[in-house]
């Protein structure tokens, strides 16, 4: 498996990076993933990084984004927070992961089970933990009218997804811009934690 060079990079699509997504989860799935030389890639991207594609994940320790994608040392940028909600600083990372890094796509990647999620649709108040879950609030109020079964909280993460990626459009014109004039796409998806799988919409 070769490592992201600048040329590659240039080479690369939204679309291509989707489907080399689409396809590094099937290998994860199926358990065969590429064979890789991690020290080699480390070696080779000490002195610069291209990577194809920022992905905003949650913390869940089942969902370490690298490896359910089956990607190597410098293919994508990696931002992590509880519910993959959106703040200045995901807003910050993203834009340099594309404007000044060059990368051609960023998913907005949540999961089932998703315990920030539950915690938001049962109203958890704890530190900081409240101001974080407030970002989860909007998909809640838009989703919730009666219990936080398991099926209404799997459809509030679907929700969350959406509007992470609504603000993303709407708080980064840098983002935005590249999208409208197709350098980049912003695209979801949700990784399965029981079976593996990600879908994308």
């Amino acid at each position: 498996m070769k490592t992201f060079t600048k040329e590659l990079q240039e080479q690369m699509t939204p679309e291509k990076a989707i489907d080399m997504l689409k396809a590094g989860n099937k290998r994860f799935v199926e358990s065969r993933k590429e064979d890789r030389d991690l020290l080699l890639q480390m070696n080779q991207t000490s002195g610069g990084q291209y990577p194809f594609a920022a992905l905003l994940s949650c913390i869940d320790s089942r969902v370490p984004a690298e490896l359910v994608f089956d990607q190597g040392i410098g293919d994508v940028f990696n931002v992590r927070v509880a519910g993959n909600i959106v703040n200045e600083d995901v807003l910050g990372s993203l834009e340099y992961s594309c404007k000044v890094a060059g990368s051609k796509l960023i998913v907005v990647l949540g999961h089932t089970r998703c315990g920030a999620v539950t915690a938001a649709c049962k109203h958890v108040e704890l530190g900081n933990i409240t101001h974080l879950l407030a970002k989860i609030k909007p998909a809640v109020d838009q989703v919730m009218t009666g219990e936080a079964d398991a099926d209404t909280i799997e459809k509030v993460a679907l929700k969350n997804i959406e509007l992470s990626i609504e603000r993303i459009r709407a708080e980064s014109p840098i983002l935005a811009e590249m999208e409208s004039d197709g350098d980049i796409k912003i695209v979801g998806a949700v990784y399965d934690v029981g079976s593996g799988a990600v879908c994308f919409y």
